[in-house]
């Protein structure tokens, strides 16, 4: 009787060993949830938690982030220099299932790599370092963590990272930025975990659509941010999810019909149910009692675990803009058809292009009424209640047919369909509500336009570049546009800007292996659009849509044309940006050259870097311009910096400089 009763109790002391001798290293495999800590960028007490996650596994390894798109962040080239990520774009173009240049979605869920690694610090922290910039004098610690980065960083790491404290930052400073990551610990590697990924939390998220969503275990997700069921978690803050192999895109449903104002996100199951476990951290040193209880606890926790309901994850996936097109009722059979009368360029094109008949265009226009045309040989037509611009060209066009089918971007106007009619070709292209960019700088007196605003002129100059960048970097062959210009930029409802008018665009892939420039004597352009050698010697290289886009910037910037007519004769606005800048009091001399209507409504500082940058553009040497990518990151940065300016900072600064008079 005695033995009998002494057996279970030597087990449970056994089990009791068991705990206590593997107690410190289960905390090791553990990371402290952040909760809310990171909000009180004040409190020194929150340091410990705040500033990092534990340096405790390797001191090195690929970690992997989630974050979601913005206006400013909206596609992954301006994610991954956001983060630092830019070795890993073509990764992430792979992870996420998505070109590196496609405008995202808003909110739409990235996933980045990341180079993970300890700090030299004691205690020491993980982390990846990002590098920022700040954009004005309210930028903050705190905004930065929260909102720039959305809680990928915290204002108490910033601080514990940079020399600057809170009171003393100002515009252009460039901040380092850690990013919270982790590295798998020895039991998490053992356990099947290669990667720690940190995942920003959402309204609907609980541990248990999060492990659903990435394919693991509810309680490895628990374990790694030391969680309990009834613990709590919350929206924009990291929580690590173990993965045994490297992410793919996450796939959300539908998001509900209305959103929760701001709860926290409840861990657990049922929360009707009466089982709320807490389990208590001990160390080896801990009391008797306090180790009973978690014995208690493990072991019905282990035996009796209650069924929890699965709550699912929700979102909004990315809608392509391939997805709406412009389709017509009456479009003629493609498959098995005869299209002899095609061009072997066009013939090419068919499976992909609505074609129209010649009836279909006539009655979507009107018979190409006077009341329906647009400009020159364009005119608005009408297929299925759905407006489309259709453009009636002589001869073959296949070229443009063939480069427009391949390409998917929002800010390249779209063809959707076309029609071949005696000797004429006739293409239907998405609708630009708002006409081109040339009318609404150079006609604004007339009463249908009114004056495009100082941040209607930096996101359409964003748009534009990143349509270039598109063509120069991501299309193979990749492709020079060659007729940039006011007129070949249409922008449609929502002012979102689209390069149109591709018939002179030549792909770069025939070019000369030493210097890798295309010479052609066949010399076409607009005046002031035009590279000095591309005039002089026919050379066609990436750079000559540069020095175009530049003349564009400036035009948006002045108001005035490439070319236009002023008291000493003509002058080209390649020229005159290069008297602006390189003269006496530049700063002065840029408000004179801005254009008047927008007054003063404008941050001169960011006007300047503007400024700059399409001087750079337009240089005679075509060496001495940047490339598209450079172009295309700079005007990020202006265009984030300007929807965050307020007209009013610009009101107080110039009454500030003239009372310090």
């Amino acid at each position: 009787m005695e033995f009998a009763i002494s057996l279970p109790f030597f087990s449970f002391l056994l089990f009791l060993l068991f705990l206590l001798l593997h107690q410190p290293r289960l905390l090791l495999s553990q990371q402290v949830y952040v909760d809310n800590k990171q909000l009180d960028c004040d409190d020194p007490s929150y340091n410990n938690i705040t500033e990092g996650f534990a340096c405790n596994g390797p001191r090195t390894c690929r970690a992997y982030v989630t974050f979601r798109s913005t206006a400013v962040y909206s596609s992954l080239v301006s994610v991954a220099y956001l983060l630092n990520s830019q070795p890993y774009i073509a990764e992430m173009t792979s992870i996420n299932n998505l070109t590196d240049v496609e405008p995202l979605a808003p909110d739409t869920l990235i996933i980045s790599p990341v180079d993970c690694a300890c700090t030299s610090s004691s205690p020491s922290y993980y982390q990846h370092n990002a590098s920022y910039v700040l954009k004005s004098e309210s930028d903050t610690y705190y905004l930065l963590a929260n909102d720039t980065y959305q809680g990928l960083s915290t204002c108490q790491a910033l601080v514990a990272e940079n020399p600057y404290d809170f009171e003393n930052l100002s515009a252009g400073m460039n901040l380092t930025v850690p990013v919270r990551c982790a590295c798998p610990t020895a039991n998490q590697s053992s356990a099947g975990a290669k990667y720690l990924l940190a995942y920003l939390v959402g309204w609907d998220d609980s541990p248990t659509s999060i492990a659903e969503m990435f394919g693991v275990s509810e309680k490895s997700v628990l374990d790694a941010n030391e969680l309990t069921e009834e613990s709590v978690i919350y929206p924009f803050t990291p929580i690590l999810v173990p993965l045994s192999t490297e992410p793919m895109k996450i796939v959300t449903a539908a998001p509900p019909a209305s959103a929760p104002e701001a709860p926290p996100v409840v861990v657990g199951g049922n929360s009707g149910s009466s089982k709320k476990w807490v389990f208590v951290s001990v160390g080896v040193g801990g009391g008797g009692l306090a180790v009973a209880l978690v014995a208690v606890a493990l072991w019905f926790f282990c035996y009796n675990s209650r069924k929890r309901k699965q709550s699912k994850s929700s979102g909004l996936a990315p809608k392509k803009y391939s997805e709406t097109s412009t389709t017509d009722h009456a479009s003629l059979p493609v498959k098995g058809g005869s299209f002899s009368g095609f061009s072997s360029g066009i013939r090419e094109a068919i499976d992909t292009l609505t074609v129209y008949t010649f009836p279909d265009l006539q009655i979507a226009t009107g018979f190409f009424s006077k009341d329906n045309k647009i400009n020159g040989s364009v005119y608005r037509g009408k297929f299925k209640n759905d407006d489309a611009a259709v453009k009636v060209l002589k001869g073959d066009v296949s070229g443009e047919i063939n480069i427009l089918k391949q390409i998917n971007h929002a800010n390249i106007v779209r063809l959707s369909g076309f029609c071949v009619h005696k000797g004429n070709t006739y293409l239907v292209y998405e609708y630009a509500e708002n006409g081109s960019l040339s009318d609404w700088l150079h006609y604004k007196k007339l009463e249908s336009y009114s004056v495009l605003s100082w941040k209607q002129r930096v996101q359409v100059a964003y748009h534009i570049a990143d349509a270039l960048n598109y063509l120069h970097n991501y299309m193979n062959p990749p492709y020079v546009h060659k007729n940039l210009k006011g007129s070949n930029i249409l922008l449609d409802a929502n002012f979102r800007a689209m390069v149109a008018n591709f018939g002179l665009a030549r792909a770069m892939e025939d070019v000369d292996e030493e210097d890798g420039l295309q010479m052609t004597r066949h010399v076409v352009g607009t005046q002031g659009y035009m590279a000095p050698e591309y005039i002089e010697n026919g050379v066609i290289t990436p750079q000559l849509d540069i020095f175009a886009f530049g003349v564009v910037m400036l035009e948006l910037l002045s108001g005035r044309e490439a070319a236009g007519d002023t008291k000493n004769g003509e002058e080209l606005l390649s020229a005159a940006i290069k008297r602006v800048l390189d003269g006496d009091s530049a700063r002065a001399n840029l408000r004179g050259f801005i254009d008047p209507s927008l007054k003063d409504e404008y941050p001169l500082d960011l006007a300047f870097s503007m400024a700059g940058l399409a001087k750079r553009c337009v240089a005679d040497d075509l060496n001495a311009r940047p490339e598209m990518t450079e172009v295309f990151m700079t005007l990020s940065k202006i265009l984030s910096s300007s929807l965050d300016w307020d007209p009013s900072d610009e009101l107080d600064r110039s009454h500030s400089m003239s009372h310090g008079r």
